[in-house]
């Protein structure tokens, strides 16, 4: 695969100087132009200098890890992309990694031409991206419904400002990817919708074959409106095809 005429900037933070030296060398074979740090102050320096195109980002650093750095980069710089590098196991940072905004993460030890085909899928999403556009409007799924706003379980769903609100009327963060889960969702209740219709409708980034995060954002969001997400009433799993969304939490 050759790569662009202008090669994208690829930032590793780890703090192991071997897998550095070693990340440089396959990502500059490959055609990108690379920098390293060993620790997030660093990171920030060279950020400060000149935004990457990517963030290699181990979780696991001394002083301010990963994670931290990576909520640091999507609030300062959300066009960077962000891939976290985790060790094997450690499925709650791959989780929380993901609800900061990260596009994908790579269990340690890995694959160097699996990492690379992450990368080079994080860059096309980004760089295909098309704009954020409102969602379509959707029938009113509860009482005091306008079209625009959606009811889930004792959540409201703003379709326009792209908000999603609790009982007592205060927002509740959601990622963006959240969101346009929810929408699909809101916009085909009772229907049940299997991982490839959700791959093409739910994210404005796009999805591909290597991206595993549909169950783990399904499970976050859970957590957010279903009143015992380890019973889903609203956002219920259908064996053998995928999810399905049941307006008032009733049987599908």
């Amino acid at each position: 695969m050759t790569e662009p005429h202008n090669p994208a900037t690829v930032l590793v933070v780890d703090d192991e100087p071997e897998l550095r030296e070693l990340l440089s060398e396959y990502f500059t074979r490959h055609g990108f132009v690379v920098q390293t740090a060993a620790d997030a102050a660093q990171a920030r320096g060279l950020v400060a200098a000149g935004r990457p195109d990517l963030a290699l980002l181990d979780v696991n650093m001394p002083g301010e890890n990963g994670l931290s750095l990576a909520r640091w980069l999507r609030e300062a710089h959300p066009g960077t992309g962000l891939v976290m590098l985790t060790t094997a196991g450690e499925s709650v940072d791959r989780i929380v990694g993901l609800e900061l905004g990260a596009d994908d993460y790579m269990p340690k030890p890995f694959e160097m031409r699996e990492l690379l085909a992450r990368v080079r899928a994080v860059l096309r999403r980004l760089q295909t991206a098309p704009p954020v556009a409102a969602a379509p409007a959707a029938e009113p799924l509860a009482q005091g419904g306008n079209g625009k706003r959606v009811q889930f379980g004792a959540c409201w769903l703003d379709l326009d400002e792209r908000r999603l609100t609790g009982a007592d009327g205060a927002a509740i963060d959601i990622t963006a990817a959240e969101f346009d889960l929810l929408a699909l969702f809101a916009r085909h209740p009772n229907r049940p919708l299997n991982r490839d219709q959700i791959m093409e409708q739910a994210h404005n980034r796009g999805w591909d074959v290597f991206d595993r995060s549909i169950d783990l954002r399904i499970m976050r969001l859970r957590r957010k409106i279903e009143r015992n997400p380890d019973k889903p009433e609203l956002i219920k799993t259908v064996r053998n095809v995928g999810y399905v969304f049941v307006p008032g939490g009733g049987a599908i």
